[in-house]
């Protein structure tokens, strides 16, 4: 049976460029691969963009009340081997469930790539409905600026880290935004240093004169 794999790594883990490669290898191998994005990631309009610079054109953009089963949809084209999507956290819940019975019920494998949590470490519906119905998990893996994993995405305005604003927020839209991954040692120090509220609990709430 096919299955659904997820792919989540913070930002700079080069996600879009794992994504890209998977699907050349596909390609290599004489198989049909469709690129799909949803319709809220607006960065590179119909093209996924990877930083380091590899860039494609998606198959479909997805939109809020469109369903991933549009990809599979006779085009005349040979059956597609392999279903790829980037930005997944941005899809509904409902379309994440779609992209499991594709798994199931047309036996396409479906490969997505997208972050875990947002800019607060909180979840994501989309990632969460994704978590919970993948048939396998990795993740990829990004260095923060001290040199250890990298596991949040902090979101910088004009420099200063912010826990304030929408959820979601697209990367490179607003030239006053940035997004860091950072380690949690990184990200609670950042926090601190703006007297910002710390979002993991009790415990950094006890903690939270500590020295780190």
């Amino acid at each position: 049976m096919a299955k659904l794999h997820v792919r989540h790594g913070s930002m700079n883990s080069s996600k879009s460029a794992n994504l890209l490669t998977a699907a050349f290898g596909y390609e290599e191998g004489g198989q049909r691969v469709k690129l799909i994005k949803p319709g809220t990631d607006t960065k590179g309009g119909d093209r996924l963009i990877s930083r380091i610079g590899l860039s494609r054109k998606v198959d479909v953009v997805v939109g809020p009340e469109d369903s991933p089963w549009v990809a599979l949809e006779p085009d005349g084209g040979s059956p597609v081997a392999c279903l790829f999507v980037d930005e997944a956290q941005f899809l509904t819940p409902l379309q994440v469930e779609d992209l499991f019975m594709i798994t199931v019920e047309a036996n396409v494998p479906v490969m997505a790539y997208g972050l875990r949590t947002d800019f607060r470490t909180e979840p994501i519906p989309g990632a969460t409905r994704l978590l919970a119905l993948a048939h396998s998990i990795e993740e990829i893996k990004t260095i923060c600026r001290c040199g250890s994993k990298a596991m949040f995405d902090a979101r910088f305005v004009d420099g200063v880290i912010t826990v304030e604003g929408p959820q979601v927020a697209v990367d490179g839209a607003n030239a006053r935004e940035a997004y860091e991954a950072l380690c949690g040692r990184c990200y609670i120090t950042a926090l601190k240093l703006e007297g910002l509220p710390l979002p993991l609990g009790t415990g950094s709430r006890r903690l939270a004169g500590a020295r780190i």
